[in-house]
């Protein structure tokens, strides 16, 4: 990577049109322009990004300087002249051309003024992006129904509206040598662990790259040493309510420019199954909604390989489910089968998100119902294999993080794979070493199992049950809150 030596502005507006001119190269670019006319006797050029710019703004900017002009009015300080005729609510000052520059590409404009070594600075941004609306993969039956989008600046307001809280801080850096990104770090000064939001700034500040435009997960991989661990590290939404509740319970928030998603840190691997519908409904529903589910995710991780270790040793199968296994022979051998259909189920679920919406409903029923019957009736596959298959995909969707879904489609795999070659050996010992890198994770020294290991028996109810809002009085250890008292006993 190059880097370039720092230049200042000058008093000679076209030693400085000059500097822009072999930086930018202007003429290249058909959306980098500049606008030259003359305002009380002086030159004045405006730089601007019309694909960045929000052009009604730019243009009264414009129109009332050039009213200056039109009115002949006379002053003897041309540059405070022009400074307080900028309509405007942020306007600033520099005389560095790289800040300049970077502001340029951020969609701001820089007004040079002849005989003036500072340039004055914008705020007329209007990125391309689409309207706030509710997300796919997070969407609730009652609730708010916006989401976050690309603007960071648009993320940043929809998480303020929700939290009027004078401590809230976002504070901005840029990352990346050549995509200089926008991130903001997002936390509430008098909750939040000032070491962790130094650990965090820190790991930011250290990152050395060319571009992030893979946005989020290229800072997540620099700040977080994830290595081929299958497991989420950090929690990623896009819903802003979900947002503002880590917030007030002592989490930062990472927002990146040109991602609709956050991400909340740190996050244990109970933050990957609560849901927001939860939280819409009655305790007790909530309660049953979230059973419900963990049950879905418990059967899809040990049901399918503890069937398949049943059906290898038939000795282990309890009389009272002895019509469990594959009462139809078949060519293939049902480890064979059971491969076959976890990997045919996901090429499935790939073909289906790479296609048109119409065209992916259309392909679900076609490999359902025709791949599926017609490799029953060949002998490829047996109906219960079918069976524990679909079982173990609707367990996985019912998984309210993605990230965390995939991750258990690949355990559960491993557990398939250690059954079908060491059978009750290969499960107990995949289980267990399965387990033991849980235990050993520790993603910014925070205990990935936290509140089981180790255990916090208030925290784990929280969990097991959803608890009533009035009752959770005290914010999660896990983040170590400055202040931990959410609200009083009444």
């Amino acid at each position: 990577m190059t880097e370039t030596k720092e230049q200042t502005l000058t008093n000679s507006l076209k030693k400085n049109d000059k500097i822009f001119n072999d930086r930018l190269n202007i003429d290249a670019s058909f959306d980098v322009g500049v606008r030259k006319f003359t305002v009380l006797e002086k030159k004045v050029q405006v730089y601007f990004v019309n694909s960045l710019n929000d052009e009604l703004i730019a243009v009264e900017i414009l129109r009332e300087l050039m009213d200056l002009e039109k009115f002949d009015m006379k002053t003897n300080d041309t540059r405070d002249t022009i400074e307080n005729h900028i309509a405007h609510i942020q306007v600033d000052v520099t005389d560095d051309v790289d800040k300049c520059i970077f502001h340029l590409l951020s969609g701001l404009i820089f007004i040079l003024v002849e005989g003036e070594r500072e340039a004055f600075v914008v705020d007329v941004r209007n990125y391309p992006g689409r309207e706030p609306a509710e997300p796919d993969t997070e969407r609730v039956t009652r609730g708010a129904r916006d989401g976050y989008t690309e603007n960071i600046i648009e993320n940043a307001g929809l998480t303020r509206r929700r939290l009027r809280d004078e401590r809230l801080r976002n504070e901005i850096m840029q990352v990346g040598v050549r995509s200089q990104t926008d991130i903001v770090v997002s936390y509430i000064n008098g909750i939040v662990d000032p070491d962790l939001v130094s650990i965090v700034k820190k790991e930011m500040e250290k990152i050395n790259v060319d571009t992030i435009t893979m946005a989020d997960k290229t800072v997540e991989e620099y700040i977080l040493d994830q290595g081929w661990n299958p497991f989420p590290l950090v929690r990623f939404t896009e819903r802003p309510d979900v947002a503002a509740e880590h917030l007030t319970e002592g989490h930062i928030l990472l927002m990146v420019d040109t991602s609709p998603t956050i991400m909340i840190l740190p996050t244990t691997m109970f933050h990957h199954v609560q849901h927001a519908e939860e939280f819409r409904q009655s305790t007790a529903v909530g309660t049953f909604l979230r059973w419900i589910r963990f049950l879905g995710m418990f059967a899809a991780m040990f049901l399918v390989p503890l069937w398949l270790l049943l059906v290898l040793e038939p000795d282990m199968l309890p009389e009272v489910i002895s019509y469990v296994g594959p009462s139809d022979d078949s060519n293939v051998p049902v480890f064979a089968q059971m491969l076959i259909g976890e990997l045919g189920v996901e090429l499935i679920r790939m073909a289906a998100i790479h296609t048109s919406a119409p065209l992916g409903t259309a392909l679900g029923f076609v490999a359902a119902l025709l791949v599926g019957e017609i490799a029953i009736d060949v002998g490829l596959l047996t109906a219960e294999v079918i069976l524990y298959v679909a079982l173990g995909a609707v367990g996985i969707f019912a998984s309210p993080s993605h990230e965390l879904g995939v991750a258990l489609k690949m355990v559960r795999l491993l557990f398939i794979i250690a059954v079908g070659l060491f059978t009750s050996y290969g499960y107990v010992i995949s289980i267990t070493v399965v387990f033991i890198l849980l235990v050993q994770m520790k993603p910014l020294n925070k205990p990935y199992l936290w509140p089981f290991l180790p255990f916090d028996p208030e925290a784990m109810w929280q969990i097991i049950a959803r608890t009533g809002i009035p009752n959770m009085r005290f914010r999660p250890r896990i983040v170590d809150p400055k202040d931990v008292v959410r609200q009083s006993k009444p």
